[in-house]
């Protein structure tokens, strides 16, 4: 037995996964959870659960003495922090040995040379890892020493990891703002303001590799993973091994990921994260010293369950694996289920979830890693990653086809969601091809949006709506449909629904359906509905619609993960300006939050004229800063909010007058 004791600082689905091996090892899992998190599902599983005082982050999960204090009072032997909140946190894990707890990672001095980009930088370079040209200090220094580079250049927190505090400045002008804002972002995730200015490689692929150090100087790595496909650079598909690395690169990478780990005397699992460039030279980035997000396709091509490890090399137990007894097999891709809306420029999505289904697993292939089991809240203090969805196949091909298939039995609705914009991705020839790099997203957002659009319309915007009018009938709980459909004639009354414009809906008879919409006819057969699922077949193809409505009566439709929300006339009729889009005309002046978050930034005052695309305002939301642009030329008739307020969606926070 490792430990008998083990509370897991975190929260989601990585407090699951943690979970799930800890009681394989039967060793007994301890949880915390703020309000929020009362009734999550890490919570519900673990064997015992203790609430964290505090209404944010920094008074309940990022609160160290507090965990502390309930870890004393749990009797836990050791602490294991999962990734993000205090997994890098040198003192969190300095602490944890100061109270006799073990800390499932590395220890402090490893964290404080690791988590702080310019000190790793210093330390690969010094030992003759390659790195590329930066600079570090104050926004004086580093506007004068930027001076001196080429642009484009890459602006990150020194703190920082995950994607998060990063900006690239292709111009000189704009790179005062976006110091401020990356120190800004960074003081706020981070608690460390420090900025890094470096040089912007164009087109490199972002290739990391897995390490596994124990106490008694053993390394070894479990090859790597690739991870050029980022948003905003948050990972969005990670795959292993990469289909970019030739065999000798491959041991080369490897060999010098070991080399470092070795030089620092570095203990636990970690990831050593390089940039590779067009001509295939590779760049030290950054060192995670944690388990990652993308884990599980390393587990899957290796077999070897990193959690398990880490609670062994923590125990102090000699790591038995040797460098040759490790060996990949196929591959493994994972995809990222965001809760974002990608026809929004992605904005968070916060909100309840309705209806969530999610795709059976099959023979070992298929792997989701979710906190998401049914309808819930995902709420906007929190990271918007709903799911991690891993395949593994005999190759890449195969893995991408099983991708598809799963995404294709991926069902969410109530919160906008990036199914259908994976989907979408994962079908372009440059994907498929290997001829990607991390600004693939970027490079192709016009051809992957209008793209998307287009996957949509494969299945007809009719069957939605005739799924929509037989989910509403089946509601109403009579005998059969003929009593249903005999009640509207009685009545005198058609089916109106919205779906962006107002539609009425006929039967005309069954066995099979025909149908009538706004004077267009269309014939179903085989219709059978269950509960919340209708299955039905048009023009000989069998479809599978799924059905739900939200707290608000909000109803949507869903098939092949492409959802649909629309609603009965008879239910919107005194609010129907607010159905298929804004209900405010640019005209108007209101400037409105566009999801609920945190304002963090005013940039503007009462009576100061703005042009049409200056930034008014900055609202966070899931550790994400968006700038809400003025509409129109115009002048600040008033300021409804104040910086650190809460908004709600659709909160109006400016009054602007037009010119």
């Amino acid at each position: 037995m490792y430990y008998k004791r083990l509370l897991i600082a975190n929260r989601g689905e990585i407090a699951l996964r943690i979970m799930r091996t800890a009681k394989d090892l039967g060793i007994h899992t301890i949880a915390l959870y703020s309000e929020l998190d009362r009734q999550a599902e890490h919570v519900l599983q673990a064997d015992e659960a203790y609430p964290l005082r505090g209404n944010n982050l920094q008074e309940t999960y990022l609160n160290l003495n507090q965990i502390i204090e309930i870890a004393r009072k749990a009797k836990a032997d050791a602490i294991h922090p999962g990734y993000g909140f205090l997994a890098e946190n040198a003192v969190f894990s300095q602490l944890c040995v100061d109270n006799g707890i073990d800390f499932i990672g590395p220890d402090a001095d490893a964290i404080l040379l690791m988590g702080n980009k310019v000190n790793a930088r210093e330390f690969a370079k010094t030992i003759g890892v390659p790195v590329l040209e930066g600079v570090v200090g104050d926004s004086v220094k580093l506007i004068e020493e930027a001076g001196k580079m080429q642009f484009p250049l890459l602006i990150k927190a020194a703190a920082g990891g995950g994607g998060k505090g990063m900006r690239i400045v292709h111009k000189e002008e704009d790179l005062q703002a976006a110091l401020e804002s990356t120190s800004r972002e960074a003081t706020s995730y981070f608690g460390d303001g420090t900025v890094l200015i470096e040089r912007y490689i164009q087109n490199p692929r972002h290739i990391e590799v897995q390490i596994l150090a124990d106490q008694h100087g053993n390394v070894v790595h479990l090859f790597e993973r690739e991870c050029s496909i980022q948003r905003r650079f948050q990972k969005v598909i990670e795959e292993a091994p990469s289909p970019t690395l030739t065999h000798e690169l491959r041991k080369e990478m490897g060999n010098m990921a070991v080399f470092l780990a070795q030089e620092m005397n570095y203990t636990n699992a970690g990831t050593v994260e390089f940039l590779v460039d067009e001509d295939l030279n590779y760049y030290f980035l950054e060192m995670n010293t944690r388990i990652q997000v993308e884990h599980p396709v390393t587990e899957m091509i290796t077999g070897i369950d990193l959690v398990e490890k880490q609670l062994l090399i923590a125990s102090g137990r000699k790591l038995k694996l040797r460098q040759e007894d490790i060996h990949m097999k196929g591959h493994a891709i994972e995809a990222r289920v965001y809760a974002e809306d990608p026809e929004n420029e992605f904005i968070p999505s916060p909100g309840e979830i309705s209806f969530y289904k999610a795709p059976k697993l099959f023979d070992g292939r298929l792997r989701l890693d979710s906190a998401i089991v049914g309808s819930c809240t995902i709420h906007s203090d929190y990271d918007p990653m709903v799911a991690k969805l891993v395949v593994w196949d005999e190759n890449r091909d195969l893995a991408i086809e099983g991708l598809h298939h799963a995404l294709h039995n991926y069902e969410i609705h109530g919160i906008k969601n990036n199914i259908m914009y994976l989907h979408t991705l994962l079908n372009t020839d440059h994907f498929n091809q290997n001829k990607i790099s991390t600004h693939f997203c970027q490079n192709h957002n016009d051809e992957l949006m209008r793209k998307m659009q287009e996957d949509k319309l494969e299945i007809p915007a009719a069957l939605f709506q005739i799924s929509f009018a037989l989910f509403e009938l089946k509601r109403k709980k009579v005998n059969s449909i003929w009593e249903e459909i005999g009640y509207w004639r009685q009545q005198g009354i058609k089916l109106r629904i919205v779906d962006k414009e107002v539609l009425d809906i006929e039967i005309i008879s069954i066995n099979p359906y025909k149908i009538r919409i706004s004077g267009a006819f269309y014939v179903v057969e085989n219709v059978n509905i269950e509960d919340s699922q209708l299955m039905l077949e048009f023009n000989s193809v069998r479809y599978l619609f799924y059905q739900s409505k939200n707290a608000e009566g909000k109803s949507f439709v869903s098939c092949q993960g492409i959802v649909r929300e629309l609603m009965r006339w008879s239910e919107i009729q005194s609010n129907i300006a607010d159905v298929g889009g804004s209900d405010r005309k640019e005209s108007d002046g209101s400037i409105l939050s566009p999801m609920p978050g945190r304002v963090v930034k005013i940039e503007v005052n009462k009576g100061q004229k703005v042009a049409k695309g200056d930034v008014l305002i900055i609202v966070e939301a899931m550790k994400m800063e968006n700038s809400i642009l003025a509409p129109f030329h115009g002048k600040v008739e008033n300021v409804l909010v104040s910086e650190g307020d809460q908004v709600k969606n659709r909160t109006e926070m400016i009054k602007l007058m037009m010119d």
